[in-house]
């Protein structure tokens, strides 16, 4: 069972992602092996890196088109699919699942979820033009090729090119809602 993510159907334009379709393609290649790829949405925890900025800035920040529908999942949710698939070994040869979450999101309405949670309901979304998000996240740590790759995967789910192939379905629904996940985030954030 390998990782991978909504929009490594790509191979190129998709920033990190890119990695992750060579990957499969290796995986693809070993001779009599039973490959469970599993395609997951942006996690959740993602957000983890935002506290600091909603904490010094008061907004959260990207170049995502402010009402998108993103595909999110709770990385627990992945782990629970891993193991499930991992016991029932229900596949054979090379197979692609995806893993969405519960709903897409959008970055607007997952803020206001976090906003809410943290005490901040007018807390704003911020949509930086590709060339000041890479430079925020060079600030912040990024490598000039991680940020150039960072803003890559974010204009392609603008462009509607990192999406889901299946569809939402109730085998690729996970359970783990943001607005339950946004209380540990709310969490976090107090303790910062």
């Amino acid at each position: 069972v390998a990782l991978s993510s909504v929009g490594a159907d790509q191979g190129m334009g998709t920033g990190p992602v890119d990695s992750l379709h060579a990957q499969e393609a290796r995986l693809r290649t070993l001779p009599g092996a039973n490959v469970l790829v599993l395609r997951a949405g942006s996690f959740f925890e993602n957000f983890f890196d935002v506290l600091p900025v909603i904490r010094h800035q008061g907004v959260t920040a990207d170049v995502v088109e402010p009402e998108r529908p993103v595909p999110m999942i709770a990385t627990r949710d992945i782990a629970d699919a891993a193991v499930t698939a991992l016991r029932a070994r229900d596949w054979q040869g090379f197979v692609v699942r995806e893993l969405l979450g519960p709903r897409d999101l959008s970055y607007a309405e997952a803020t206001r979820i976090l906003g809410e949670r943290i005490g901040q309901p007018e807390l704003p979304y911020v949509k930086l033009p590709p060339d000041e998000m890479a430079g925020a996240l060079v600030q912040g740590g990024f490598s000039a090729d991680l940020a150039r790759l960072y803003v890559e995967l974010a204009q392609a789910i603008n462009d509607g090119r990192v999406r889901s192939l299946e569809g939402r379905t109730p085998a690729n629904t996970t359970p783990t809602r943001f607005e339950d996940f946004a209380d540990e985030l709310a969490r976090a954030y107090a303790a910062m």
